[in-house]
């Protein structure tokens, strides 16, 4: 995100100008603008908690590019569907692909990406620890929207591999992510949960790479209860800030549930961070040293030093794939949900626990290069992901499951959280999908929600759009 430009230089190198003053940077707000409907009857089932169209994990299942929002689903009858409209516009026009959802899970979400190199949209869906489907657009049906018909014919045939290239046989939660130089990287994890490894490929315009593993599931860990020798990097997000650094946050999940306190809980504990300077081939811890080379047997391992900024165990139910941001000066910042100690040092029951007692937490790094964590006053009431979002002025803004709404101010140093608003109208079933880049195109919040409904019948599925501060 970048701020908005005040005055002059002088004022912005903090030299004092006769006679003028800066008026202070609002704080966060949310102003209800509409709401639009993609589906009257999308497909609903509930399976690990979620639902396969709202699965917030799934990066760029809603995204802004020049002007025109994009969305993917499936509907009733598990067609995979992408829609298209102008930023603003009420109507969504439909394009469904050759491809019907293979299971009732709801992992086989749609994720998609724009190679900005040649105006291609790319998509990967329905996939977990298995083979994906893929499409890619026409070159440069992205770059000229509003002259290119939006038909079956602009989208190539439904794939099994990156126009030939076999990442992994056991694939799972796809991720496109533009480079500053207008390639395209998918991440995407190889292997199973408790038992998997985060890989990068690359499109750089006319053909797939894949760049290789980065994270390895070896080594051991132990807590007070028992020892896991196995584990997989769970990514809270995988973001290039203004500057070009890419960042990640994420939380280990071990294979072994000795590690915990009880088996009704997860294994899930700490929260990491690395990142990269060079679009990917190598990774360093928080103090810069190097912890892994991609595409090597040099990985980054649950035994490296350095990667934990925030220490928990795994007796608090910690969640997996939360969300993260950059701000306007490449800081980062996350999301993390967990059942706080004073609510009891072990969880007995998932669900139940983070239901009743789970709260969420603002970690960020300041400029002076400290980690701070202040724990956001509103209840989960749900075992459900929240999504972070940042508006221009660097407010920060926790959207919850069911759609309710919590802000902070950067002047405030994100201690002020307040309720903003609570979801009430939307009848939404627990997730969000937002839309990341239109905060930056033009300063909205936008997510995709689906209406509550029972077993496996069919709900509304829809769009809707809060001004941020101008």
């Amino acid at each position: 995100m970048r701020r908005r430009t005040v005055l002059t230089t002088a004022i912005l190198a903090g030299v004092a100008t006769p006679g003028i003053a800066r008026a202070a940077d609002p704080g966060p707000s949310v102003t209800k603008k509409s709401t639009s409907r993609l589906d009257a009857q999308a497909v609903y089932f509930v399976s690990y908690d979620g639902l396969v169209n709202n699965n917030s994990f799934q990066k760029n299942g809603l995204f802004t590019y020049k002007s025109y929002q994009y969305a993917g689903w499936y509907t009733s009858t598990g067609a995979a569907v992408i829609g298209r409209r102008v930023l603003g516009g009420s109507s969504w026009a439909t394009v469904t692909l050759a491809h019907q959802l293979k299971a009732a899970d709801s992992h086989n979400v749609i994720s998609m990406g724009v190679s900005k190199v040649d105006g291609r949209l790319h998509i990967n869906m329905d996939s977990h620890s298995d083979g994906f489907f893929y499409v890619r657009s026409v070159a440069g049906l992205l770059d000229n929207p509003g002259s290119t018909a939006w038909t079956s014919a602009v989208f190539g045939t439904v794939q099994t591999s990156l126009d030939g290239v076999s990442p992994t046989s056991q694939f799972t939660y796809p991720q496109f992510i533009s480079t500053p130089e207008g390639r395209l990287q998918l991440s995407y994890r190889v292997g199973i949960s408790g038992n998997g490894r985060n890989a990068l490929a690359e499109y750089d315009g006319s053909r797939w790479t894949v760049l290789g593993e980065w994270t390895g599931a070896g080594g051991t860990y132990t807590s007070e209860h028992g020892s896991s020798t196995a584990r997989n990097m769970y990514l809270h997000g995988i973001d290039y800030d203004v500057k070009g650094r890419l960042h990640a946050f994420f939380t280990w999940r071990e294979q072994s549930s000795a590690v915990m306190c009880n088996s009704g809980g997860i294994t899930n504990h700490d929260t990491g961070y690395v990142y990269s300077t060079d679009r990917g081939r190598t990774w360093r811890n928080d103090a810069g040293a190097l912890v892994a080379t991609t595409g090597t047997s040099d990985t980054v391992t649950v035994t490296d030093p350095g990667l934990v900024v925030d220490p928990l165990n795994p007796d608090h139910s910690l969640m997996n794939q939360e969300s993260q941001w950059t701000d306007s000066a490449g800081l980062p910042h996350a999301i993390i949900s967990y059942v706080p100690g004073r609510f009891g040092q072990c969880t007995t029951n998932y669900v139940g626990d983070r239901t009743a007692n789970g709260r969420a937490f603002h970690v960020r790094k300041n400029s002076a290069g400290t980690w701070q964590k202040t724990e956001i006053p509103v209840a989960l009431n749900s075992s459900q992901r929240t999504k972070l979002v940042l508006d221009r002025y660097d407010n920060a803004y926790a959207v919850f499951p069911y759609g309710r709404i919590a802000g902070a101010s950067k002047a405030s140093g994100y201690t002020d959280w307040a309720l903003l608003h609570d979801g009430s109208g939307l009848n939404a079933f627990g997730e969000v999908v937002i839309d990341e880049t239109r905060v930056g195109a033009d300063n909205v919040l936008s997510f995709m929600y689906q209406e509550t409904s029972s077993g496996t019948t069919p709900s509304a599925l829809h769009v809707v759009d809060f001004a941020l501060p101008a």
